[in-house]
């Protein structure tokens, strides 16, 4: 199903603009508009050099917070675009493709998790950024793989906490921070996808080669990483190592930021289940396009439109999150 529908997503585009000059145009309406283009790292290489800034979720979350633009044009995913919406109201945010969502986001739904939360009246809901604005309003403090463990730290361990939705993420926190956290039960489609076996084969064909994971990513995949952390860090890591070949685990487009600032090293997409299969990149963020960039600042749609009371109670813990993220 999900296959078919972005299948014809690709080839829902009703209007030709075979001969547009899409990054002059774009250019152009950004300025006109006072628009400002924040992308994901997992958007494609054309739209991250097109961008103004491009950076994990919780570098695009303070961007989103800090930038003096009228209009947040926000290649990535709806959730992402949310949380935009959320910490800068008074702004246009717009969405190149209003059906790129996250599976993350689906899994957890806001009335299953509210009778959740309530069945563990006295635990602090700790919610990873992946998820919807609804859920975040349910929260008490919002994570990004990036800070996930300095917040956790911050909090007492006599305090139960609950953590949604990712459980591997969850997992991953819970070994590294020495908690028993409630987990949700999510995941992320991307980083399910890859092959314990196949991993091995390809670090024992290269045995220089590190490998570098995402913790979204099974515990059976983590365990043979040399380096764990966010889409930011995995960058880093690369940048401050002397190796010259990495295997990396987490969605590929990842490695455009990678080849930019080290052009002299070689990096290998960890592999799915046959070894060579691409089913470890992102359908949602592939909607995302420069043709439907051009459209979305041209036509100011589709955008993102929340209830005053809904942004209201969902950024209490994205502040919350910036706050401890700065203590």
């Amino acid at each position: 199903m999900l296959r078919n529908i972005l299948k014809f997503k690709e080839h829902d585009v009703k209007r030709n603009h075979s001969n547009i000059d899409y990054a002059f145009e774009i250019q152009r309406l950004k300025k006109l508009k006072n628009a400002v283009i924040l992308a994901h790292v997992y958007q494609s290489a054309d739209i991250q050099d097109l961008a103004d800034f491009v950076g994990d979720s919780l570098d695009l979350s303070r961007k989103a917070a800090n930038t003096d633009a009228d209009t947040i044009v926000f290649s990535g995913v709806k959730f992402m675009a949310e949380v935009a919406k959320i910490l800068s109201p008074n702004k246009e945010v717009l969405l190149p493709d209003i059906d790129a969502g996250c599976t993350l986001e689906q899994s957890c739904q806001p009335e299953e998790f509210k009778k959740f939360k309530n069945k563990h009246e006295d635990h602090l809901v700790i919610t990873y950024i992946n998820c919807s604005a609804e859920i975040k309003a349910l929260s008490d403090i919002v994570v990004t793989s990036s800070n996930a463990k300095k917040i956790i730290d911050q909090i007492p361990k006599s305090q139960p906490i609950i953590f949604a939705p990712d459980k591997h993420l969850g997992a991953y926190l819970n070994k590294i921070t020495n908690r028993k956290m409630l987990l949700w039960n999510g995941t992320c489609i991307v980083h399910i996808q890859f092959s314990e076996r196949e991993l091995v084969g390809i670090k024992a064909e290269r045995p220089n080669a590190l490998f570098i994971a995402h913790p979204e990513c099974p515990e059976a995949i983590l365990k043979h990483a040399d380096h764990v952390g966010s889409t930011s860090s995995l960058i880093q890591f690369v940048s401050q190592s002397k190796k010259k070949e990495f295997i990396i685990g987490t969605e590929p487009n990842v490695i455009h930021q990678m080849r930019k600032k080290n052009p002299e090293k070689i990096f290998i997409e960890a592999p799915g289940a046959d070894g060579n299969c691409s089913c470890n990149r992102c359908p949602y963020m592939a909607l995302n396009t420069m043709e439907k960039i051009y459209l979305n600042l041209k036509d100011s749609k589709p955008g993102i439109h929340l209830s005053d009371t809904l942004i209201s109670e969902a950024k209490k813990p994205l502040q919350r999150m910036l706050d401890m993220t700065n203590n």
